[in-house]
């Protein structure tokens, strides 16, 4: 059973006096289960977050359709939560008051209070109620917005690079976090990354999608125990034959963008697994 369909979706972009209809991917085609955790990596252009808006309601296919729980998706709604880079809490709110406040439209108000310090404490910031964001780090203030997500209880968790503005550190630290969290609640994710030891630590598949027009180039199963250790061999094997296919997509760009200042060898120079391919495209 699929909790998530995507049936065939393109995105275009409309052209105007001096420029052609522009687009983005064609013909995705993609199925995920319930409780699956599924990350969409490739290079910048690909379309992984106007997918993921797609899915979301936030934006509208050209074509084809996508369905949660056989529900084709018109519009935003409660079924899905959007985690972003940006945490984007109201600063004259406090913490509990950010989640709250998502909550009161559905729930009294002693109802939202409850709610909110649960999913406050599953992120570990019961100690941090009462702050305002200007007193929390950076991972903070995505832990109280990865906490708002889950209060509204969606049936798909949908997050768009929530740690590519983060430190490494910290980063790591919210990777335990995520992995915690979806092994407590068993909600099904989307999640937008352009890191790949970070999707293969995440992930139960790895959907590798290629450079415009985009598409699915190949699928990946993750067959590792958790927790993953990145110096396993077993780890370093899967991150080199995503690299290897990544590579080729990645040229691809660079032909473009370069020209005739492409060369094999500064492209390559470019880009380690480690690193981010490119930033909300």
């Amino acid at each position: 059973m699929s909790h998530v369909k995507i049936n065939h979706v393109e995105k275009t972009f409309p052209g105007s006096k001096n420029t052609e209809p522009f687009t983005v991917f064609k013909d995705i085609d993609l199925q995920v289960a319930p409780g699956e955790f599924v990350s969409l990596l490739g290079p910048s252009g690909c379309g992984k977050s106007t997918l993921l808006n797609i899915v979301a309601g936030l934006d509208k296919a050209t074509a084809g359709t996508v369905q949660v729980k056989e529900k084709t998706i018109q519009s935003p709604g409660p079924d899905r939560g959007v985690v972003f880079q940006e945490a984007a809490l109201m600063p004259w709110m406090s913490v509990r008051e950010n989640v709250e406040f998502a909550l009161r439209k559905q729930h009294g108000k002693a109802e939202s209070r409850e709610k909110a310090e649960y999913y406050l404490k599953l992120v570990h910031l019961s100690k941090f109620m009462k702050s305002y964001p200007h007193e929390l780090s950076g991972g903070m203030k995505q832990r109280v917005s990865i906490a708002r997500a889950l209060s509204m209880d969606p049936e798909v968790l949908l997050m768009d690079e929530p740690f590519g503005a983060l430190d490494e550190q910290t980063r790591t630290m919210l990777h335990k976090e995520v992995q915690y969290i979806w092994e407590e609640t068993n909600k099904t994710i989307l999640f937008v990354t352009h890191n790949i030891r970070e999707s293969i630590l995440l992930s139960d598949r790895i959907v590798l999608m290629g450079t415009r027009p985009g598409g699915i180039r190949t699928i990946f199963d993750v067959d590792l125990p958790r927790p993953r250790d990145p110096a396993s061999q077993g780890f370093a094997d899967l991150e080199k034959d995503i690299m290897n296919v990544l590579e080729k997509e990645i040229e691809k760009v660079m032909r473009e963008e370069m020209g005739d200042d492409f060369r094999n060898k500064k492209a390559g120079l470019l880009y380690s697994s480690n690193r981010n391919m490119g930033d909300h495209i």
